[in-house]
């Protein structure tokens, strides 16, 4: 089901696309059908620099489980990195 929500979110971080790394000041998060990976559905993120054109975007699309899976790491190492990571 699409839900043609897309849930915005300003970062502060980098990212390596096909012309080398770039900043990444913003991603959209979404839930709808991938362009690439073999799924019905897919939650999808776009990391990207939007004032440096369209050539500064990382696009992931993940199953609804690797996505839950991936939060759940990153919840972790972050759990684990303690103070340095507030």
């Amino acid at each position: 089901m699409c839900s043609y929500v897309t849930v915005p979110a300003e970062l502060r971080g980098s990212a390596k696309g096909p012309d080398g790394w770039f900043s990444v000041t913003s991603a959209s998060v979404y839930f709808d059908h991938p362009f690439h990976a073999p799924l019905e559905h897919s939650l999808n993120i776009d990391f990207l620099d939007p004032d440096q054109g369209p050539a500064a975007r990382v696009a992931v699309e993940l199953s609804a489980d690797s996505a839950r899976e991936l939060v759940r790491c990153i919840e972790a190492a972050l759990e684990a990195a303690g103070p340095a990571a507030r």
